[in-house]
Order: structure tokens, then sequence, then C-alpha cells
């Protein structure tokens, strides 16, 4: 059947229904990774050079080597950086290393 004109103007138009969009894709729930700290080793006129390298091999993973080589760094240059990781275990070892007697401190790692 032919449509009148006054039949075509009655013709709604009707606006396009917005397609819901996909959600983004999920992002992996990554823990976050909490920055580095240093743990320095101070040198001091109080400790014995050899007592502090007996210290820092028991206290710290450095095996005999690096203990001294750390020790003798802090002599020379007044610090070493002994060991780089988490705040928490940083604050760990400055506790057992003050409480052996060493002076450490513990820095941001940058």
């Amino acid at each position: 059947m032919p449509q009148t004109a006054e039949a075509a103007e009655k013709v709604e138009t009707v606006e396009p229904v917005a397609r819901p969009q996909a959600p983004e894709p999920r992002k992996k729930d990554e823990p976050e990774v909490p920055p580095p700290y240093r743990v320095l080793l101070h040198n001091d006129d109080v400790n014995l050079f050899e007592q502090v390298v007996r210290v820092l091999h028991r206290l710290t993973p450095l095996n005999l080597e690096e203990a001294f080589e750390r020790t003798t760094e802090a002599h020379t240059r007044g610090r070493s950086v002994l060991l780089s990781t988490h705040k928490e275990r940083a604050e760990l070892y400055v506790e057992q290393l003050a409480s052996a007697g060493l002076t450490v401190t513990m820095e941001q790692d940058a």
C-alpha cells in the first residue's frame, strides 16, 4: 500500500540505542612492590675491625670476604652499603647490628 505524505510525516525517527561498551579488561592484581632501603655501616672508633667483620658475617647474608670488603670500605670512606632490601627487613638488620654494637643506619634506595 502506498503511503500518503501525511503518513510519511508521522513516522517517528528512532534514535540509535547506544550499545553497552565492553568493560575494560581487568588488570591482574599485582602486589605493589615497596621501595628498597639500604642498610649502611658507619665507621666508628669503638669496634675492632675483626669484630665488625665477624658480626656482619654472622648477622647478614654476607660471606667473610664480603664482610671484610664492606668493613674496609666503611673504615676508609666513612660508610658502606651492606645490603638493599625492603623496609621491614632493613629495620630488622639495623636493630640487630646496632644491638651488636655496630653503628648502622638505613635510607631509602634511590
